[in-house]
């Protein structure tokens, strides 16, 4: 049962015993809507969801924190991740006079896992667009979001 539901029953100071007594009054209500619970395969998707996104945060922090390095030294690199990339290994393959030795080999470790990064999101993506090809609602919504250009990386 979605907590909307139940929020109108709760009375006045909110704790455990007054929100299961705001549950228990809810469930008695005949026009009540419930929340299916999710099936395994669905849960298993919500998780590889939620990796997926945690991976490209991390991946967003690290570009970040690395911009920033190299900002403070001077040094400017375009927007995007894979400008970062680019930039990125043409500095530690050819190194920058003005960068100390310290920030080439730090820049480095960060393309490394930049890298590591990349392919554990490439994995999961990978893990997620196995199922949307079998399933006709996953198919539609592809096409949907390709034909109106939203964002949805099962293709």
């Amino acid at each position: 049962m979605s907590p909307l539901y139940v929020r109108p029953y709760v009375k006045v100071h909110k704790n455990d015993d007054r929100d299961a007594e705001a549950i228990a009054e809810a469930t008695t209500r005949p026009t009540m809507p419930f929340i299916p619970i999710k099936s395994e395969e669905q849960l298993d998707l919500q998780a590889l969801h939620r990796a997926r996104e945690r991976q490209v945060s991390d991946r967003t922090r690290l570009i970040n924190q690395g911009r920033a390095f190299l900002m403070e030294r001077g040094i400017r690199v375009g927007t995007g991740r894979h400008i970062f990339q680019k930039e990125l290994t043409k500095l530690t393959a050819k190194g920058v006079a003005d960068l100390s030795q310290r920030i080439v080999l730090m820049q480095s470790d960060m393309a490394s896992e930049l890298e590591e990064i990349n392919c554990r999101v490439a994995t999961i993506d990978a893990e997620i667009k196995a199922p949307a090809k079998t399933d006709a609602d996953m198919q539609r919504l592809s096409v949907i979001c390709f034909k109106f250009g939203c964002e949805f990386y099962v293709m």
